[in-house]
């Protein structure tokens, strides 16, 4: 049972596998840092000692969701490994910095993009700091705080071991690594060492000259002197918090401050000892750490995690704030990558970012970058409806001035959905969710403008996504099915054939139309497998008809056929395989094709039709008339019958018939039968537009004045009913 793990385990430890990147991470993080550290062991021991460490920040890199915490742990296991020595951070976080990403990168389930490993490579190496720090700190503090304990608590033994204590108390005074001060209850210091000499700038007096309760800072927290009061009147022994104290020059100096009440041997409050940790360049380290997780390193503009984060904020704000929000995308911004290089593109994006800087200067008002090409602008107040879309307006104007990028002058153009609303009735999910549905309805108007959010299109856009990814399975499950709609013969009155028309019984939708997923099926590329499918069942079908109701049954099938299909290279394969699996002749099949799919076709589109209508296989130009192709191009075109479109018989409803819908009626079906074609007429609903039909030489009609589409054996229904 063993061996398949070993085999396993020798995999993944290739050079290449996850196991040997991880190895070899962990050996460049043990050749930085060995040197700095205080320990027994050997540097290939150390090594493996690093080793989970090393796998415990690639599981952190590729954690989902992503929390950074673990790093901190990693941090503290480091001074527990006696890496202690400032450096060994400093090595480590370069490491981190330079090689995480490189060797774990793609250790994980799923490929992170470049921009979000390295802002998740950033807050690990912040929060690993911090967990180095805390650990160091702690260790320090408590050695410190016990030692001047016992240095101060000497004072007060007897005599003979005053002068021995005092020597003691004054060389780790003196020489420990922290700041240490002593003050009376009072606040007046009475003690210093060199070391918080130096934390406040190197002048001792300027410290002696304060008292304690004098070092108040704007940033102090609000427990800061509430616990200084407590600890003098004797309610509390010590308190530790971080605190900002003022230097004499006006800079800013941030510790964390452990304060201890020393008593005299009854136990009365007698001294306050100060304890500090100049923190103050850990502090800017993790501002830094901070603006690079939260910054765009390329515009340095607010970053997807920090506008989520403003954007929360907003809208978790009460006492009828306003929010107002411009999501834009640039228009064509992928044509400049392609033809002038992505580093053109990243000076264009720096452009694009000074100028939507310059658009958001008000209070309340933000310009972040999510990605890509892809900004947002925020406004908030307690009116925002007229203010966003000013602000839109301003975008759409700083960005119609064109942008000099090597010697060439580039128009930028946008889209740009608006959403505006009051706080607390969305998240900020739904929001940008919002607001990029609207931005796309820009851009298919045309871009260069602004659309404002519509909870109706909203939706309308939220089902065609849910229907485009139900597509494939439902598929799969066989929720498509196919109705039957009649062709009549004018002549005589009898069924010439069906068209077959799928629908989809969708689980919460109910059955939908066409009309709702085949435009969904084309961009998507199910509509070869739907169409195959929908090919087979209807030939099935035509099948069956003619072996069962061989009385006059229909013999000819009409199957629509898409453009996506009409490119699809095994078309004719695949209808000649349907027919000759089912046994139908290929004189009983009709596809139908659109016009304007035909429009402008060169004669390797026409091909495979050509090859289709040789065997036999009719082909139907559906919605004539509606695409304005040329009408010599008839004459090319491998078809044998013209759908006429119901726009041109709709007229003829009405009585009397428009004179101008017939004359066109007229000429189209002179045209036809001079070119041999068959001319159908769709949409046929009154019995009046059917007899005129017929006086115009029509030769076959659809439409709901025989039937609507249905079940299969409604046909014969009908069939049975002419007979009669």
């Amino acid at each position: 049972m063993s061996i398949p793990a070993q085999a396993s385990g020798e995999q993944d430890a290739e050079p290449d596998g996850p196991e040997g990147r991880l190895r070899r991470f962990a050996t460049i993080w043990s050749r930085a840092i060995f040197p700095l550290t205080a320990t027994s062991l050997t540097r290939p021991e150390f090594e493996q000692h690093l080793l989970p460490l090393a796998r415990e920040l690639s599981l952190t890199l590729h954690a989902h969701p992503f929390d950074a915490s673990p790093a901190a742990r990693i941090g503290s296991a480091l001074v527990d490994a006696h890496c202690t020595d400032p450096d060994a951070l400093s090595s480590t976080l370069g490491v981190v910095d330079s090689y995480l990403v490189l060797y774990c990168g793609g250790n994980g389930p799923g490929a992170l993009s470049t921009e979000d490993a390295r802002a998740r490579c950033a807050r690990i190496q912040h929060t690993l700091a911090s967990g180095f720090s805390q650990a160091l700190r702690e260790r320090t503090l408590a050695e410190q705080e016990a030692i001047a304990r016992s240095a101060l608590t000497a004072r007060s033994d007897a005599e003979q071991a005053l002068h021995a204590t005092e020597a003691r108390f004054r060389a780790v005074f003196k020489d420990a690594a922290v700041g240490i001060g002593i003050a009376d209850l009072d606040g007046n210091i009475l003690e210093i060492n060199d070391t918080l000499t130096k934390m406040f700038g190197g002048l001792e007096h300027h410290v002696r000259s304060h008292r304690v309760n004098e070092w108040v800072h704007p940033e102090d927290s609000p427990q800061v002197w509430k616990y200084y009061n407590e600890l003098v009147r004797g309610e509390r022994d010590h308190y530790r918090v971080e605190k900002a104290y003022y230097r004499n020059d006006g800079t800013v100096l941030w510790t964390n401050l452990t304060v201890s009440l020393l008593r005299d041997p009854e136990g009365r409050p007698q001294y306050q000892l100060a304890l500090m940790e100049d923190t103050t360049e850990r502090r800017l380290l993790n501002l830094r750490l901070r603006y690079e997780a939260t910054h765009d390193a390329l515009t340095g503009l607010p970053n997807r995690t920090l506008f989520f984060e403003r954007l929360e904020k907003v809208l978790a704000a009460k006492g009828g704030t306003r929010f107002g929000l411009c999501y834009l995308d640039l228009d064509g911004f992928k044509a400049i990558n392609d033809s002038l290089g992505h580093a053109a593109g990243d000076r264009l994006l720096v452009e694009v970012a000074d100028r939507l800087q310059s658009c958001a200067t008000a209070p309340g008002e933000m310009v972040a970058r999510l990605g890509g090409d892809e900004f947002v602008a925020l406004t908030t107040g307690p009116e925002t409806a007229d203010a966003v879309d000013e602000l839109a307006g301003r975008i759409l104007n700083v960005l119609a001035t064109p942008i000099r990028l090597d010697g060439r002058e580039l128009t930028v153009r946008g889209s740009i959905g608006v959403v505006e609303g009051p706080s607390g009735e969305r998240t900020a999910a739904e929001v940008l969710r919002s607001a990029d549905i609207t931005m796309y309805r820009a851009k298919a108007r045309g871009g260069n403008r602004f659309e404002l959010a519509d909870a109706e299109a909203d939706a309308r856009a939220i089902t065609r996504h849910g229907l485009t990814t139900a597509l494939p399975a439902a598929l799969d499950r066989g929720e498509f099915f196919i109705e039957y709609q009649p062709l009549v013969h004018l002549g005589d009155g009898t069924v010439h054939g069906a068209e077959a028309l799928v629908r989809w019984c969708h689980p919460q939708h109910g059955v939908l139309g066409p009309d709702r997923f085949i435009p969904l099926a084309e961009h998507t590329g199910l509509i070869v497998p739907l169409g195959r499918w929908v090919l087979e069942e209807s030939v099935r079908q035509a099948n069956f008809w003619k072996e069962r109701h061989s009385d006059g049954g229909p013999l000819r099938i009409n199957v629509n056929l898409s453009p996506t299909q009409l490119h699809h290279p095994r078309l004719v394969a695949e209808t000649v395989d349907v027919l000759e699996r089912s046994g139908l002749e290929p004189g009983a099949l009709c596809l139908e094709v659109t016009e304007s799919a035909l429009i402008g076709a060169d004669d390797d589109l026409l091909k495979p039709l050509r090859q289709l209508a040789e065997m036999g296989v009719d082909i139907a130009l559906d919605d004539f008339g509606t695409g304005y192709s040329n009408l010599a191009n008839l004459r090319r075109l491998p078809v044998s019958v013209l759908k006429l479109d119901r726009s041109f018989t709709r007229g003829m409803q009405q009585h009397p018939a428009d004179p101008v819908d017939m004359k066109i009626v007229e000429g189209i079906v002179s045209l036809a039968h001079s070119l041999e074609l068959a001319v159908t007429v769709e949409g046929v609903e009154t019995g009046a537009q059917a007899e005129q039909l017929r006086l115009l030489g029509c030769d076959t009609a659809q439409g709901w004045y025989y039937a609507r589409p249905g079940a299969p054996d409604r046909i014969h229904s009908l069939l049975l009913a002419d007979a009669v």
